[in-house]
């Protein structure tokens, strides 16, 4: 049986080689309610929604996980946020309606970039690398090269109803096997996309490696859910700046803003802004008007 919205970790017992398999369905469909993607773009869109899961269960502590593309072709845009709870939501930018295939075409020159943000106070990361490759996993395995000096390996498909994707990654702080590296992601370069999004985790490793001695853990649920709030609206208006905030209030009357990732309306009137900017009572101006 095929599964849904949940990521399995699993690693080779003998091997040193961990992975992660997951399945978005209902959460991936949510993103799709809020936008009518063009096929190009809905494609790629989902690759990233599994890839970011896929990469969040790397996080050691709360956080976010941030995957950006950025690039100067018919998708300028591409970012795609998962919490190390696993609370997914993503987005893209496009500018014609018919759009080439293929990921140099849509995306042209540009760069990957990945940010983690702890929760708390800890230090925040971020990683930049040149959009290389001829597909998502491709572009994310030049990171991993790039950045991490880890070897990875990824697998990712996504259609109208579900995205999936399978991760391989040389285990940290163990004595590396170049054969045995070889070995498992060339069994992995077999998979198709179908059984990638088709299979359980359990039959799609047990298609790919039965031969092999496994542990695999229990499943975590993936959920689409927005990060956005009154509180962060309020700060994106101060860091565009009292002129201009009011600009737009004589202009419209009120400030409307709306989230680009769930479509959530925020309004704040002449009070709100002039709250906005008086220092001594941003602190206590946390309403729950929308």
């Amino acid at each position: 049986m095929p599964e849904h919205d949940i990521l399995r970790r699993f690693i080779f017992e003998k091997l040193p080689v961990q992975g992660r398999c997951v399945h978005l369905d209902a959460s991936w469909r949510a993103v799709l309610e809020r936008q009518d993607y063009p096929a190009p773009v809905r494609t790629l869109l989902g690759e990233a929604m599994a890839a970011v899961a896929l990469l969040s269960a790397t996080l050691k502590y709360d956080g976010v996980i941030t995957l950006q593309i950025q690039g100067n072709g018919p998708v300028p845009l591409l970012v795609v946020q998962c919490t190390s709870r696993f609370n997914l939501r993503g987005l893209a930018h496009w500018r014609d309606e018919s759009l080439p295939s293929g990921l140099k075409a849509l995306l042209g020159d540009g760069r990957l970039v990945i940010t983690i943000e702890p929760a708390g106070q800890g230090e925040r990361y971020q990683g930049i690398v040149p959009l290389e490759g001829g597909t998502l996993a491709e572009c994310l395995e030049g990171y991993f090269q790039r950045s991490e000096q880890l070897p990875t390996r990824l697998w990712l498909t996504a259609g109208d109803d579900s995205a999936a994707g399978l991760l391989l990654q040389v285990m940290p702080h163990r004595e590396r096997d170049p054969e045995a590296w070889r070995h498992v992601t060339l069994l992995a370069d077999t998979v198709t996309g179908d059984e990638l999004s088709g299979l359980s985790t359990e039959q799609l490793l047990h298609r790919l490696y039965h031969e092999e001695d496994l542990r695999l853990f229990e499943a975590a649920p993936v959920s689409f859910r927005c990060q956005c709030s009154r509180e962060r609206i309020e700060a994106t208006l101060r860091g565009l700046g009292a002129e201009e905030v009011t600009g737009i209030l004589k202009e419209q009357g009120k400030v409307h803003v709306d989230c680009e990732f769930c479509g959530r309306g925020y309004d704040f009137d002449a009070v709100d802004v002039q709250t906005l900017f008086v220092p001594d009572a941003q602190s206590a101006h946390s309403g729950a008007r929308h």
